[in-house]
């Protein structure tokens, strides 16, 4: 369908006995159920990222940048995707090294694209990863979603897979209307010029 995008969720951490897999699948299904997207969910757990990076930037060497094979599926889902979802973890009132990683190995697949974030932690619910985060992407010309979802105490704000808040799914519906529209409006724009990065 012309109106349903191409919505990759992104699992951020990669922690033994992270909660992540589990916002991850909530979200996919507030994102399947919502109708505008269609939705794929990596799991960087799953991706081989180094933490050593090629000498040149992936923002000039496009296509030629060298990657490693485990990454492919990462780097088709990021080409491919019209809009992303990152549910990201605060660990010491940042995000985790493999988000930081991941986004690093890439630089044109964030391009004139929509983020939008799913936070969650202590009492800050993840904010402060969000905040890094928004920064960051902001600087790979990714355009970032500001109502986005904070969980917390997420250890005991969900029980059996899903938020205890009765109004998640309500603030996740008005996330997701807005991540749609950005991504309808930035896969117009792109097919009408390039972006002048």
């Amino acid at each position: 369908m012309e109106d349903t995008h191409k919505l990759l969720i992104i699992v951020g951490s990669v922690r033994e006995g992270r909660f992540g897999p589990v916002v991850g699948s909530w979200v996919a299904e507030q994102a399947r159920e919502h109708g505008g997207f269609d939705v794929d969910v990596i799991d960087l757990a799953d991706i081989d990222i180094p933490l050593a990076l090629p000498a040149a930037s992936p923002k000039y060497a496009g296509d030629s940048y060298p990657r490693p094979a485990g990454m492919a599926a990462l780097t088709s889902a990021l080409e491919e995707a019209d809009a992303f979802i990152v549910v990201t973890p605060e660990y010491n009132h940042s995000y985790p090294a493999s988000l930081k990683a991941a986004i690093d190995w890439h630089f044109t697949q964030w391009t004139a694209k929509p983020v939008a974030f799913v936070s969650y932690g202590g009492a800050a619910g993840g904010r402060h990863a969000v905040l890094h985060l928004e920064n960051v992407l902001t600087e790979l010309h990714a355009v970032t979603i500001r109502d986005g979802l904070a969980f917390p105490n997420y250890f005991t704000a969900w029980e059996d897979g899903r938020p205890l808040d009765p109004g998640a799914p309500g603030y996740a519906k008005t996330l997701l209307d807005q991540l749609g529209w950005w991504a309808g409006a930035l896969r117009s724009a792109r097919e009408a010029a390039p972006y002048p990065a």
